[in-house]
């Protein structure tokens, strides 16, 4: 059990310079989905269901801190995590990955092209998704982590500003708002409630958290505290963008039946450019672009770590007998054993595997572009986003309490309570998701 500091954690002013691996996992969590099922929240209840909104939040700040967590105090990944705990689980996420993937695929290219569309013309939003794919191929193949995480930052910045600058323009009631914080659930919001709480901050890509840490150089218990100010201000921020887009819907869509559609959001656009001018429209657009962009890159690198450590880990023992292998580990995130200097070659990037799955992830989606949105591509993409956030509640409470992790890691009182409500409350979800589709 490795718990010892390969570098000096930051302290003071110098811990805010240090941040990045939790305000990539956050943005990239943040998608067209989350958007959509945000503004037609907004468009149906006003800002009522604020209060969902926030604890959703709540809930993956918690499970993103648990996930940095099982990282600096057990030296190894989540992959490593869930091999310990038997074949069921390492299967169970090898089939996932692989199908979440292309059905993902094609969603995220399709988010890109919309706004690409909107702001471009000249190309059908099939091509422009097809260009987004590869400019993402292109962008994530040729990256290395420290470059990636500016780049990043800077499209974090720009959707950030955008929308909340939106959300200050249109002058909300600060009395409406402030009462979306008391708790009531509207007749007929429960699916939209089970929504917020579920889609705010991502799914699967919380996993890649861990990587992001280790690639910055961050190992060790002695990072714990660096960890959770990082992980906090970067569910801060998504805390804010998202009551920033349930205001705008609220606002200027109030009344109005939407549906469940990425489209709908250029609906909005088109709102805001008739009430304040086309300079409102394109900085809606340019924050769009943002969003759909840094959750397409961020899957792109993040999800594709996380492939490349399943076939590493799916080669070593499982159960009980497995023992954490760290220079494997360092090997799997890229750094040089001993040094901590995170990405020193870009071993995982470079690897096989990683390089398969990102394109995996790129080409064959494309072919799904053609079938024009099907409605069993939107039902599959849908069930795989609410079985995955039981599993990874339910695993986190299982490792993060076991004698796989160093004392001083292990889950306290509130971290337990945390993990156990998002466990229960994502299994109600999971259920409810499928009876709405299948019932």
């Amino acid at each position: 059990m490795v718990t010892t500091d390969a570098v000096t954690p930051p302290t003071g002013r110098k811990k805010l310079r240090g941040l990045g691996p939790g305000l990539l996992a956050a943005a990239t969590g943040v998608g067209a989905g989350d958007l959509v099922a945000t503004m037609v929240a907004g468009a149906q209840y006003g800002t009522v269901l604020l209060w969902a909104a926030l604890l959703g939040t709540v809930l993956k700040l918690g499970l993103g801190e648990g996930v940095g967590r099982w990282h600096l105090a057990s030296g190894t990944t989540l992959l490593d995590g869930w091999r310990r705990l038997g074949r069921w689980a390492t299967g169970f996420f090898g089939v996932y990955i692989v199908l979440w993937g292309f059905v993902y695929g094609a969603t995220a290219m399709s988010a890109v092209g919309l706004p690409l569309n909107a702001l471009f013309g000249g190309l059908s939003v099939r091509y422009w998704a097809m260009i987004a794919g590869a400019v993402g191929l292109v962008l994530v193949w040729a990256q290395r982590y420290h470059v990636f995480e500016k780049f990043m930052t800077v499209l974090v910045l720009i959707k950030f500003v955008s929308v909340v600058s939106i959300a200050v323009l249109v002058a909300p009631d600060l009395g409406d708002v402030l009462s979306g914080l008391a708790f009531r659930l509207p007749e007929g919001s429960t699916v939209y409630v089970l929504g917020l709480i579920g889609g705010v901050g991502g799914t699967i890509t919380m996993a890649a958290y861990g990587y992001w840490m280790f690639a910055k150089g961050w190992k060790g218990t002695g990072w714990l505290s660096m960890m959770r100010l990082d992980n906090a201000v970067g569910y801060l921020m998504t805390g804010v963008f998202v009551v920033s887009m349930l205001i705008v819907g609220s606002t200027i869509l109030f009344g109005q039946n939407l549906t469940q559609s990425d489209s709908g959001l250029l609906v909005l656009g088109t709102a805001l450019g008739e009430r304040y001018g086309d300079w409102a429209r394109l900085l809606f657009l340019i924050g769009f672009l943002a969003v759909t962009s840094t959750s397409l890159l961020g899957v792109w690198n993040g999800v594709s770590l996380l492939f490349a450590d399943w076939t590493r880990t799916i080669r070593l023992p499982h159960g009980r007998r497995a023992e954490a292998d760290l220079a494997v580990v360092e090997a799997v995130v890229g750094d040089e054993p001993g040094t901590g200097k995170g990405y020193h070659a870009g071993a995982a990037e470079r690897s096989v595997p990683f390089r398969g799955y990102l394109l995996w992830l790129t080409f064959p989606p494309m072919a799904l572009l053609f079938l024009d949105r099907p409605f069993a591509l939107t039902l599959v993409y849908g069930v795989l986003g609410s079985v995955f956030m039981p599993f990874l509640a339910i695993t986190l409470m299982l490792l993060l309490n076991s004698r796989r992790i160093a004392a001083d890691g292990r889950s306290g009182p509130l971290s337990n309570v945390v993990l156990g409500a998002s466990s229960a409350l994502f299994l109600v979800l999971l259920v409810a998701d499928l009876v709405e589709r299948f019932g």
